[in-house]
């Protein structure tokens, strides 16, 4: 299959214009931005480059249709949502080809994130319906007091590129079934999956001006910028860096945007001497090398305790030696590129100061030019100590650093140094550790014998500088609502006709 252009079913899934108020639009300056594929590094093709007037088109026709579909009920909320769910299981395949061909990831891992991403439209239609107030006892006799939900509003909604159906799905999903508006912005490296994803929208009957998408790359901080500081924008939800987390947050401050952040981690994964070891390493393999190793979720850290280290790194080997990297649309291809040349760079640094303080690369470790620009040898490195700059960052890439730890309190310390905490894994067979051990790691999340944790009814989100806000489970949409009070006087009186 050629890269330049995917082989769809349905060619009219790809589209090349932004999706606002309804209608396929360029941007009103002209301008476009090219895609590349990582796995060539070739162009595959332009989008608009939109800018602050686009932008705030977009807010414009979220708003106008905010007022009809807010008053929509949750069950006409839920079957579109089912509808555009249904849509997208109906053409994965393609969905799974544009992801691979933009993103680069293994034609496989695709597939698995389209039935992740649809399975977020599914919970959340299921949710629509069962959105629920509360009736609270009193303090005053004659009063009562009530509490509804209703849709915060107009919702900015930015995502980042290494799931491009998921994370726009896990945002839309609550915000549709809550009944608010949104102004999707499409990561600047993957956005022909999303304007998929709008093509369906649009075929589910989701009425014009409710899913917005705008497009850009160099002019992503306009544009982000454009939805913190809009009055009318009443929610921001983000997923991506601290950094960027922080600037939005501070852009967010003027008109106090209701907000949800789904930020950097740096991951532990602790496998203890009491651990199934295959259960340890299968679960290290899925946790560490998933798209690459860019993920948020994934293991960044390494803890193996000194009694199975030199056990669990032989056999974590083996199963990395087994990988095959290349072009994700690939026969039997496991792993491919990371995203751009940046990426590149930060693997490669990240490995040359591991080794430069005395890491031992024990498998790759190496670019692969051969093969591509932007592709890098899965690497392991043995003898990891907490100054070196994989143990302080977040490395987004296939680098995994094995560090020898010695007892339980020593482990949980170095695990929780950590500015971020967003997710953490830990191996054990002894149930009172893994009940000891979860509750003390500072991570919003926690994987216990599992190297996967993402689930549409489990609640995603981190602590500390990993942001705040949850999304999916039965909290995800609680993101998307507020709550009003209401109270009722005068109502003690007798009844009528009583003596």
């Amino acid at each position: 299959m050629s890269h330049s252009v995917p082989s769809l079913s349905d060619k009219s899934l790809l589209k090349s214009q932004a999706y606002v108020n309804g209608e396929w639009i360029d941007a009103e300056s002209g301008k476009t931005f090219e895609v590349t594929d990582p796995a060539t590094g070739k162009v595959i093709g332009t989008m608009p480059e939109m800018d602050r007037a686009d932008t705030e088109a977009a807010i414009a026709a979220a708003a106008a249709a905010l007022p009809s579909f807010r008053k929509t009920t949750g069950r006409e909320r839920a079957k579109m949502l089912r509808k555009w769910y249904q849509l997208m299981v109906d053409n994965a395949d393609d969905l799974a080809k544009l992801i691979t061909w933009e993103n680069g990831k293994p034609l496989a891992d695709a597939k698995g994130e389209v039935t992740y991403a649809a399975n977020f439209f599914e919970w959340f239609s299921e949710e629509a319906p069962r959105v629920y107030g509360s009736t609270i006892p009193a303090s005053v006799a004659g009063n009562r007091v009530y509490t509804i939900k209703e849709p915060v509003g107009v919702c900015g909604l930015i995502t980042p590129w290494n799931f491009p159906a998921a994370m726009i799905t896990r945002k839309i999903g609550p915000a549709l079934a809550a009944g608010c508006t949104v102004v999707a912005k499409s990561p600047g490296e993957t956005p022909f999956t999303a304007a998929a994803l709008a093509e369906l929208a649009h075929r589910a009957g989701i009425p014009k001006g409710v899913v917005n998408f705008v497009t850009a790359l160099s002019n992503t901080p306009e544009v982000g910028e454009t939805l913190t500081s809009s009055k009318t924008v009443k929610k921001i939800s983000f997923t991506g860096s601290t950094g960027v987390g922080k600037l939005l947050m501070k852009q967010s401050a003027d008109t106090l945007k209701k907000l949800s952040f789904e930020l950097g981690g740096n991951a532990p994964f602790i496998v203890f001497d009491d651990a199934d070891l295959d259960v340890a390493v299968t679960g290290a393999i899925a946790s560490k090398f998933r798209s690459s190793g860019q993920t948020c979720v994934c293991a960044n850290r390494l803890f193996i305790q000194s009694g199975i280290y030199d056990e669990f790194a032989e056999a974590f080997v083996k199963k990395v030696k087994d990988f095959k990297v290349g072009g994700g649309f690939g026969e039997g291809v496991t792993h491919g590129p990371v995203i751009h040349d940046r990426a590149v760079s930060k693997v490669q640094a990240h490995v040359d100061d591991a080794v430069k303080q005395g890491g031992k690369v024990l498998v790759g470790g190496q670019k692969l030019p051969d093969i591509g620009s932007n592709f890098f040898q899965p690497t392991v490195i043995r003898d990891m100590t907490s100054d070196m700059q994989l143990a302080q960052e977040e490395t987004f890439g296939p680098v995994a650093g094995l560090f020898k730890f010695d007892t339980e309190a020593d482990v949980v310390k170095l695990a929780n140094e950590a500015d971020v905490g967003l997710a953490g894994y830990f191996f054990s067979r002894d149930i009172q550790r893994c009940y000891r051990v979860a509750e003390a790691l500072e991570v919003g999340m926690v994987g216990v014998n599992t190297g996967l944790i993402s689930d549409p009814a489990a609640p995603f989100g981190g602590i500390k500088e990993s942001g705040f806000g949850r999304e999916g489970s039965m909290l995800g949409i609680e993101e998307y609502m507020t709550t009003k009070m209401v109270t009722l006087g005068g109502m003690g009186q007798a009844l009528q006709g009583s003596s």
